[in-house]
């Protein structure tokens, strides 16, 4: 009787978990993750990554393109690699980047570069300012531009979304890799909330979703109230653990609700 009983509950959890991805548009959905160590497979603070549990969640297929350590400048390289493998086949591509340009101190430049140029108004030449996107790799926002231009442009009919940095704790992996808390400027006398914003500020020149993960995941690994969230209380304030990743994924389950995957 017991036997059959566990037998029936497993067969209704199995079940309800079918039927929750079946309410989901993104349930069978082939989305592409580009990304740095928070995406990374290989990073050992947590064995699950929100993309695991989004899958779970969801029934959403993962391709994970993500380096610990990447920059924005890797963007581009990473998308490239994405159409030569997986060409129109995937239906929706997430960023999440950004945490590593600020660590690094690059410099945040600007989205445009302009100049004056004579265009017709109503049948009249007229003198206007003209602006032109900044392809500086050097730069932030010329990093953000170049992997942008050449995502929009590649896929046209597939749904792009970015994710914020999360705020960032004190991380120690040896003597010659101490990165400073959030609470400490980079080198360019910038915090990390000045490169989610002009990131979110990119995003919306480029006409794509945010999820601002920075403000609504709720993670502020600072406190030690957050320790059962991250990696190691001690060396590793920086990247979430499984519990940590749980609570991101449900927080970008949660704004894909009025996100609908495009696809091909």
């Amino acid at each position: 009787m017991r036997k059959a009983f566990l037998t029936l509950l497993t067969l209704c959890m199995v079940l309800t978990a079918s039927a929750q991805q079946e309410q989901s548009p993104w349930n069978g959905k082939r989305v592409a993750y580009l990304g740095d160590s928070m995406t990374d497979p290989n990073n050992n603070a947590a064995d699950r990554k929100y993309w695991n549990y989004l899958q779970e969640k969801l029934g959403i297929e993962p391709h994970v393109y993500a380096v610990s350590g990447y920059q924005w400048w890797h963007m581009l390289d990473m998308a490239k690699r994405l159409e030569s493998e997986c060409g129109q086949d995937i239906d929706a591509i997430f960023i999440w980047c950004g945490t590593n340009d600020y660590n690094a101190s690059v410099p945040m430049g600007q989205f445009y570069t302009e100049e004056e140029k004579t265009v017709n108004v109503n049948g009249h030449m007229l003198p206007r300012k003209h602006r032109t996107f900044s392809m500086d790799e050097g730069t932030y926002c010329g990093r953000i531009n170049r992997a942008l231009s050449y995502l929009k442009s590649t896929f046209p009919n597939q749904q792009i979304i970015i994710l914020t940095p999360i705020h960032r704790g004190y991380a120690n992996y040896g003597a010659n890799n101490v990165q400073p808390d959030e609470d400490y400027a980079n080198g360019q006398g910038l915090y990390i909330e000045d490169y989610v914003n002009v990131l979110m500020l990119g995003a919306q020149l480029w006409a794509i979703p945010v999820i601002d993960l920075f403000q609504t995941s709720g993670l502020y690994p600072n406190l030690q109230s957050q320790n059962d969230l991250i990696g190691n209380a001690d060396t590793d304030r920086l990247h979430p653990n499984n519990a940590g990743h749980r609570r991101i994924a449900e927080t970008i389950a949660a704004a894909l609700r009025s996100l609908s995957p495009l696809g091909k």
